[in-house]
């Protein structure tokens, strides 16, 4: 127990030397580290001016760029920024998810044979098909229950139900088991594209989580202007591919009464009307990769986007088969543009022009990118947390951590003598590993996470406590200090390992079922109890140990 040979020195050397490195860049600001700060999109003119002067400093600072610069990412409640509260309408999902499945039901009844010339007009999420022979009832209704697609977690769930209403009808629906599904299916892709969306790049501190089956909350601490993310959300991120026409005469009489079964009455970014065919060509699932692009001809921001192997053959189909036809880029209703074919374009490339700002170019190529949200989202409730309030919490946290930290060393030191010394600097490397660890993992600190730390300095003397005493009893038997010391480790062991695992199963459990505030709590609790029983168990050990082979005294002041 007291035997430390160099290996295990080394070790722990390098583990206090990991934690310190990890956790020093949270005493430096960001520019003083060479780290660019994040820009928040504050606008008034001291948030600017400190913006500036913390760009300058990363310039100029003379930060090793091998050591780690990541600091501990501050929780909403800690740093400020935006929270929204957002909701999913199952049965909007259930529409666009039919809507997507028309091109694939139109396909499948125009193979040959022949069986369905018509186009389909869909009622909410109802889309009835009228056969022009009765005859062909048996074969259209195989097609259509061959393309059913499945979804739900065990993927057994069919989503459409396929009704024969009468001798030519069918209705085509999504029932309300496929709803629910759909539903709870869409919530997940919404999280990973909204996470997309909100931080391309996965370097923010943007936490999106669910909460029930149809709500997701996002927390975007630093964020200053929520119009701005609630902006980039509300767009679908709908894109399609159509034919179009821009005659006077048709637009015209589409304007007096409808337009003709199959196309729909579009405005482009000018609010000029045009006609477009509702079967899109290409949509958005068929791009495999948008950015931010400049315009050829005049240098202005632009976006360039690659279509997948797929796409990029149906639209050079497409652009060989209709020269001299308009050809709509259609997002989210509105019709970005509408290039004549002059030429079969193979490869898949293109790009959107338009009065872009480099921001709104960034931001459509990103949604681009992301990909199309399976439902609009409606934002329920939203909060904008000033920094100040963070702030105060973080002072008046870190004075309780160094009030608590401080009454725990007196009293440990009155109790142990010596000994409760080496406990104490034991506690020290225990908040120096705590802080290196959340800075390391990436993990978010919040307001309860803070008191997640002080309950940790609290907790951490508990294993020393019950080591010391064990220790006390065995020279009270009469033991020599180092045979106490050895046994007092030895048997105190179990004690400390069964309340520790305890604690630590309670904390992944409200980290598995808690969100926000309490899933902070539980990361710097169980980070808080690794590091605890590293630091009693091995750190206060080689400290003693050291000690005793150094000053060999005949008892312990204990």
């Amino acid at each position: 127990m007291l035997n430390f040979p160099s290996w295990k020195v080394i070790l722990i050397c390098l583990v206090l030397l990991w934690g310190g490195l990890l956790a020093l860049p949270n005493a430096f600001s960001d520019g003083f580290l060479g780290k660019k700060p994040m820009d928040t999109g504050a606008t008034d003119p001291e948030s600017v001016a400190q913006y500036e002067q913390q760009m300058q400093a990363a310039e100029n600072s003379w930060w090793p760029a091998f050591l780690p610069t990541s600091k501990v990412n501050l929780g909403l409640d800690l740093q400020g920024g935006v929270y929204l509260l957002t909701e999913i309408e199952p049965q909007e999902v259930a529409t666009n998810r039919l809507e997507t499945l028309q091109a694939d039901i139109v396909q499948s009844l125009n193979r040959s044979p022949i069986i369905y010339r018509q186009q389909l007009e869909q009622e909410g999420t109802r889309l009835p098909i009228r056969l022009n022979e009765a005859g062909d009832m048996d074969e259209a209704l195989k097609r259509l229950r061959r393309l059913n697609p499945t979804v739900g977690a065990m993927g057994n769930q069919k989503i459409l139900s396929i009704d024969r209403a009468g001798d030519q009808l069918i209705n085509v629906s999504v029932s309300d088991d496929a709803m629910d599904a759909l539903a709870a299916d869409a919530q997940e892709k919404m999280i990973e594209i909204i996470r997309r969306r909100l931080d391309p790049d996965g370097v923010s501190e943007i936490a999106i989580t669910p909460q029930g089956e149809t709500r997701i909350v996002i927390e975007a601490p630093g964020e200053a202007d929520p119009r701005r993310i609630k902006d980039i959300l509300s767009q679908a991120g709908r894109m399609t591919f159509n034919m179009a026409k821009q005659d006077a005469s048709s637009v015209r009489a589409a304007q007096a009464t409808r337009p003709q079964p199959g196309w729909e009455l579009l405005e482009d970014q000018d609010g000029f009307p045009l006609l477009v065919n509702r079967t899109p060509v290409v949509t958005g699932s068929d791009i495999a990769t948008a950015n931010q692009g400049r315009d050829p001809d005049d240098n202005s921001p632009a976006v360039d986007f690659r279509l997948s192997g797929s796409g990029a053959e149906r639209f050079g189909r497409t652009t060989a088969n209709n020269p001299g036809e308009l050809f709509a880029i259609v997002l989210d209703g509105t019709v970005m543009s509408a290039p004549r074919i002059n030429e079969p374009i193979w490869g898949g490339s293109v790009q959107i022009t338009g009065d872009f700002t480099l921001t709104e170019a960034q931001d459509l190529a990103a949604i681009i990118e992301a990909g199309e949200l399976p439902a609009k989202l409606n934002f329920i409730e939203e909060r904008t947390v000033g920094p100040g309030l963070g702030a105060d919490s973080i002072r008046a946290g870190t004075r309780a951590s160094m009030i608590g930290l401080a009454l725990v060393a007196v009293f440990m030191v009155i109790a142990y003598g010596l000994i409760g010394g080496f406990a104490v600097g034991s506690l020290v490397a225990n908040i120096v590993l705590i802080l290196g660890a959340l800075s390391g993992l990436g993990a978010t600190l919040t307001l309860p996470g803070i008191a997640g730390i002080i309950l940790t300095i609290g907790m951490a003397v508990d294993a020393n406590v019950i080591v010391f005493e064990r220790i006390r009893e065995e020279q009270r038997s009469g033991r020599s200090p180092a045979t106490a010391v050895i046994a007092g480790y030895e048997r105190a062991l179990a004690t400390i390992l069964d309340a520790n695992i305890t604690t630590f199963i309670a904390a992944a459990i409200l980290y598995m079922l808690g969100s926000g505030p309490v899933k902070g709590f539980a990361v710097t609790l169980a980070i808080g109890i690794v590091t605890s029983v590293f630091t009693a168990f091995v750190i206060t050990r080689w400290f003693t140990a050291i000690w005793l082979k150094t000053v060999k005294p005949r008892r312990l002041a204990i």
